[in-house]
């Protein structure tokens, strides 16, 4: 039991460790999650009364 846990434990630092170095298109080049590239419509239109 005690090696199932180990082995767990071993995968979660790995995937920890890969997910922080992974290379990310943020503006900082850190890792992380991977952010929207571009300027991306409303996804609600929003009506604007300019008078």
């Amino acid at each position: 039991m005690a090696d199932l846990l180990l082995l767990g434990a071993l995968l979660a630092v790995v995937a920890l460790l890969f997910w922080l170095t992974a290379g990310s298109d943020d503006d900082d080049n850190g890792g992380g999650l991977m952010q929207p590239l571009g300027v991306q419509p409303a996804l609600v239109p929003v009506r604007v009364n300019r008078r």
